[in-house]
């Protein structure tokens, strides 16, 4: 495809997507050798009314093809840099080479410290975590940045121990400490709490228990928290709201909770159940109709919901299954992966009642166990392959739960 041709699509895709929201953000990764140049992927990201872009390491070619864009950049330090930047020379070294020239023309607004390191169960890794972050924000604070750039760091759903219901999420008690002390330092310096959420997991893992129109914001029954009475009907607003409670529980209530990642592959192996085009244009079509009423979670309905979808494009280089290179809304010459239309009659609005709800946008909690000793079922993905990053662990809720969704 030539580039009259891209952009000609870019000028459809804008109709496509008449009702976006402010808060919507879009993982742009780079595992590929057909992607568009940088310049080419503005417009396009402009399209689809993201107004917020997570890159996965501070490449500069990109940075410098969305200055003066005003679309605002997450940019991201691999684990592999976790051991280098625990030096303070190193981040401030970074940080002037690979922040400081870009502001203030791109709006770089934060910077993501390594990726679900709690879970990774590597301690080689998980004692750099904290160290790394203050060394960053260090070297923001010498430079002045320190008030526009924040330093944070992502997390995988298996740092939760319950979740069901969602008023009683709790984090797992081997990762309190590590935990706390980066919970500490969020505080501290006003940075939010990232989660990546993925249902598809749950629902890929446990086919005959988990209702798809449930992962998919489609209408259901849904279930309701006995201890707030707030009726959930999709997985995705329950993972938040069991984040929150084990956020408060801990004394953090007033912590922001963004998710940094989710989102539904179009493609996919035999054995991986529900990776269709209808289904990933359900996912993501239903969340954004949902972003775009500015509505929070059940338990925090006045919330700003920042939701990061992944991803931009389909990733051609990726390892592991099928579904890992087929994530993106689009194709690698700018055309829509599945139909994008986005129509009101396939989405639950704010004031729909589903399953006698109060919520017609509520969520389901994740799939975790009750207690530790439970256990849980990991599913894993070539994204935990990714900048060599463990990825998704999804955990099971209590089969009496799902029974009464079905």
């Amino acid at each position: 495809m030539d580039f009259p041709e891209f952009f000609c699509y870019v000028s459809i895709l804008a109709c496509l997507f008449p009702i976006m929201v402010n808060s919507i953000g879009i993982n742009y990764g780079q595992i590929a050798n057909n992607l568009p140049s940088p310049e080419d992927v503005v417009p396009l990201v402009k399209s689809i009314g993201a107004t917020k872009v997570k890159l996965y390491d501070a490449d500069p070619r990109v940075l410098k093809a969305f200055a003066n864009t005003d679309v605002e950049f997450m940019v991201g330090l691999g684990n592999e840099y976790l051991d280098k930047m625990r030096d303070p020379t190193n981040a401030q070294a970074w940080v002037k080479e690979n922040i400081q020239p870009h502001l203030p023309a791109t709006k770089i607004t934060s910077i993501f410290v390594g990726n679900e390191v709690l879970t990774l169960n590597d301690t080689s890794l998980s004692d750099c975590l904290l160290p790394a972050m203050q060394s960053v924000h260090a070297a923001l604070l010498n430079f002045g940045l320190d008030k526009q750039v924040t330093v944070t760091t992502t997390h995988s759903l298996a740092i939760l121990q319950t979740s069901y219901p969602p008023s009683a999420g709790a984090f797992r008690e081997d990762l309190m400490d590590p935990l706390c002390e980066t919970l500490n330092f969020h505080q501290k310096t006003g940075s939010p709490f990232l989660i990546n959420a993925y249902p598809y997991f749950a629902y890929k893992g446990n086919l005959e228990q988990v209702p798809l129109d449930f992962v998919l914001f489609q209408p259901n029954q849904g279930v309701t928290d006995p201890q707030t009475h707030l009726h959930y009907d999709n997985m995705l607003y329950a993972q938040i709201d069991a984040v929150y409670s084990a956020l408060a529980s801990l004394g953090y209530k007033k912590l922001p909770v963004h998710i940094s990642e989710t989102g539904w592959p179009s493609k996919g192996d035999e054995d991986e159940a529900g990776a269709t085009p209808e289904n990933a244009e359900k996912y993501n079509g239903n969340l954004i109709k949902l972003m775009s009423g500015k509505t929070g979670t059940p338990m925090r309905p006045n919330s700003d919901l920042n939701i990061y979808i992944f991803a931009l494009f389909n990733e051609n280089m990726k390892p592991g299954p099928t579904s890992e290179r087929n994530y993106g809304l689009f194709k690698p010459d700018g055309t829509p992966a599945y139909p994008l239309g986005i129509t009101p009659n396939n989405v639950v609005g704010r004031n729909t009642t589903v399953g006698g709800g109060s919520f017609g946008n509520a969520v389901t909690n994740p799939y975790y166990p009750m207690s530790s000793s439970t256990g849980y079922m990991s599913i894993s993905s070539a994204r935990q392959q990714r900048y060599q990053l463990l990825g998704h662990v999804v955990l099971m809720v209590p089969l009496l739960i799902i029974k009464t969704l079905v």
